[in-house]
Parts: C-alpha cells; sequence; structure tokens
C-alpha cells in the first residue's frame, strides 16, 4: 500500500466515555478514519504508524445529525469510525513526551 495513503487514513482517536470502556474492557481503540478506508488500510496504518500489532478491525458508519436552525435544516457531516482490536501486550500511547 502507498505510504502517503496509510498517513492519511487515520484522522484521529475517538475520545468518549464508550472509546474508554472499550479500552478498558478488551484491548480496543476508537479512531475516526477517512470514509473511504478499508479495513486492510486501517490495520497497515495502525501497524506502522504506532509499532503494534492489530488483532482485528471494525468499522461503521455514523450518520451525520440533522439540526434545526431559524435558516431551515442542515446536516452534520457522516464520518467513518473504527474499532481496533489490539493483540495481547500491545498498547497504544497517545501521551505526548516532552
Amino acid at each position: 500500500m502507498n505510504q502517503e495513503r496509510l498517513y492519511k487514513v487515520l484522522l484521529g482517536p475517538v475520545v468518549s466515555e464508550k472509546a474508554a470502556a472499550a479500552g478498558d474492557a478488551s484491548n480496543q481503540v476508537v479512531f475516526k478514519v477517512l470514509p473511504s478506508a478499508s479495513k486492510l488500510e486501517i490495520k497497515a496504518a495502525i501497524q506502522s504508524l504506532f509499532n503494534a500489532k492489530v488483532e482485528s478491525v471494525r468499522v461503521l458508519n455514523v450518520k451525520g445529525k440533522t439540526k434545526r436552525t431559524r435558516y431551515g435544516v442542515g446536516a452534520k457531516s457522516d464520518w467513518k469510525k473504527a474499532y481496533v482490536r489490539l493483540e495481547q501486550g500491545q498498547e497504544i500511547d497517545f501521551a505526548v513526551a516532552e
């Protein structure tokens, strides 16, 4: 796979209570990814960028909410979320060391 594409696949971690519970319970990390990304691309990006072994990847499309404003109805963008299960003993640390 193209190395430049792997850098663009992951958009950022998802920080929420549900993501934290998934991480604590079953060694999973949740990422916001490109809507065109495949499971194989996500797995390759995690393994090359974080040097962590990936056991499985689950993806889901999150539909954007519709919002009413005084100007009419608008919609937030749809996006894609990936649940990445890491192998036993592997972890990803997002803390920046300075």
